[in-house]
């Protein structure tokens, strides 16, 4: 059973080592958990770049001591130039994977980074933008290991993401992917991030950092410009919740999936108090994904545009009929589209004080759009192909609107008083890893490391893999594995005990009184936990 760090004052936990470095030495140095996740937040888009980038787009959920939760919304909308016609008139007959036409969203993250400093520095934060991104800094001038995880990635349309402007100069050695272990510097992404630390994040958009930037998208034929740049600020929300017998669990309003995450544990919970790897808790799992996924698909979508509340899916009522609609002897059809993929790092961090932060940060696909802007060194996200080009779609591509996103963290506290910051990787496996984690130690007592540890199931398609099948690692009863089937499942077994695929999940858990953080991250990443 694998063994759960602790810590006496705070923690944090990244999908790669250095990341979680970099949160300790902000905690030691007295920074609270806010600006220990912006200093990881860095660190992590230079080490893990095939996951993540400051060309990407994040969401936080911080959690006050005092009981105050915050949603940030820091996902860019689609250019003004990116219409349904400019597709089409191109020959389009959906929006590329990769490529300019891939770039179609302004990026988000930076502007994330900007809102959650604010604040940071009204909860006493008051370290300076130099020492929060320092060891990004050092590390994209100096060079770091390419990591485990990077090197065992066979991205998808690989011939296509190698041929995108910049990308081979800036992320192949010797026009190959690189080993496990190879030095890579990323000079240009070392400049971009000094001059922010200088010059103020805001200079992302509306600054010099911004002025290349457009430049550079211009030239390279997206349809983001430097007004889109100028215009994009992230957002505070109110986040969604969910009453369990253990506790509240938080997380994301739309255009995150963070409804499909709550409603999941929402209907499991009513279909009774199942053993954790029994038939029946994986049957309830894989039947209440489908019944959220059923609901997000035509729900969520740019908050601005909503035509439904949704909390109105998160009330008992709403949530029993749900349950009450999954019969537990047979699996349900799922005849409605296919999921979606994507690449991600999830991380949290909570300090002394109690503060605890949930966040996640993302470039879509690995790599994103592959398109690497030659003066900056950034790697743009390739998060506007989820828009669809039918204009009756729930989610169509048009000037301004915010794409449909997988990201969701997740805050839980639960009535002794535990607070819990989690969450995964996994395009649409997130909600699925969240359930499966928290199920595990809220309602079954599992340890933290045990509870992330434990053998996952994926009900879906995941990157590399278009069957709609119920994914498991080897390390389930083979006795689980036939009464699924025989329930009606098809079971695809992936080869192996811990699968990237089924996610990099992790569980920090601050318990009351002593005041102490246990704190874990996947086995499946190149990362940990670290704290003081």
């Amino acid at each position: 059973m694998p063994e759960t760090p602790v810590f006496d004052h705070a923690a944090c936990a990244a999908p790669h080592h250095l990341a979680a470095a970099s949160g300790r030495a902000v905690l030691a140095e007295g920074g609270n958990a806010v600006e220990a996740m912006l200093a990881m937040a860095a660190t992590i888009a230079v080490v893990y770049p095939h996951m993540n980038g400051i060309g990407g787009d994040g969401f936080w959920l911080v959690r006050e001591p005092g009981g105050r939760v915050h949603a940030i919304e820091a996902c860019g909308p689609a250019g003004r130039l990116a219409t349904i016609r400019r597709y089409r008139d191109k020959g389009h007959e959906r929006i590329p994977d990769r490529g300019a036409d891939a770039a179609v969203t302004v990026a988000g993250a930076v502007g994330g980074w900007a809102l959650a400093r604010d604040l940071a520095a009204a909860l006493g934060g008051r370290l300076p933008l130099p020492v929060l991104l320092g060891d990004a800094i050092r590390l994209a001038r100096e060079g770091v290991a390419v990591s485990a995880s990077e090197a065992r990635y066979v991205p998808k349309e690989l011939d296509t993401l190698y041929d995108q402007p910049g990308f081979a100069g800036t992320f192949l050695i010797g026009g190959k992917a690189p080993a496990a272990g190879a030095v890579r510097a990323l000079p240009a992404l070392a400049a971009t991030l000094d001059q922010l630390a200088h010059a103020g994040l805001d200079d992302f958009y509306r600054g010099d950092v911004g002025r290349e930037i457009a430049a550079d998208l211009d030239r390279a034929g997206s349809p983001v410009t430097r007004a889109d740049l100028d215009a994009y600020r992230a957002v505070r929300r109110a986040p969604l919740s969910v009453r369990l017998a253990q506790g509240t669990v938080f997380n994301c309003p739309p255009p995150t999936q963070g409804l499909a995450a709550l409603m999941i544990l929402g209907i499991v919970e009513r279909l009774g108090r199942l053993p954790p790897e029994s038939p029946a808790w994986c049957h309830a799992l894989i039947e209440a994904t489908k019944r959220a996924f059923r609901v997000r698909d035509g729900v969520v979508t740019d908050f601005d545009r909503l035509r439904h509340d949704p909390a109105a899916f998160l009330t008992p009522d709403r949530l029993a009929r749900e349950a009450a609609a999954i019969a537990m002897d047979r699996a349900a059809p799922y005849p409605l589209r296919p999921l979606g993929d994507g690449d991600t790092v999830w991380m949290g961090a909570i300090d002394g004080s109690g503060l605890a932060v949930s966040y996640i940060q993302s470039v879509y696909w690995e790599f994103g759009s592959g398109l690497v802007l030659p003066a900056t060194g950034i790697a743009w996200q390739n998060r506007g192909t989820s828009f669809s080009l039918d204009p009756k779609a729930t989610n169509p591509l048009e000037p301004g609107r915010k794409p449909f996103h997988t990201l969701n963290p997740a805050l839980a506290v639960l009535d002794d008083g535990r607070v819990l910051s989690y969450g995964s990787m996994g395009g649409d496996g997130q909600p699925q890893f969240q359930a499966q984690v928290f199920t595990r130690y809220a309602g079954h007592r599992m340890g933290v490391a045990e509870a992330v540890d434990a053998p996952r199931l994926l009900f879906g398609r995941t990157w590399g893999a278009e069957s709609m099948t119920v994914k498991v690692e080897d390390r389930f009863d083979p006795s689980c594995i036939a009464e699924l089937r025989r329930r009606g499942h098809e079971i695809e077994e992936l080869g192996g005990a811990y699968v990237d695929s089924l996610g990099h999940a992790g569980l920090l858990v601050r318990h009351p009184g002593n005041g102490r953080v246990e704190a874990t991250h996947d086995p499946r990443s190149d990362g940990g936990a670290a704290g003081i």
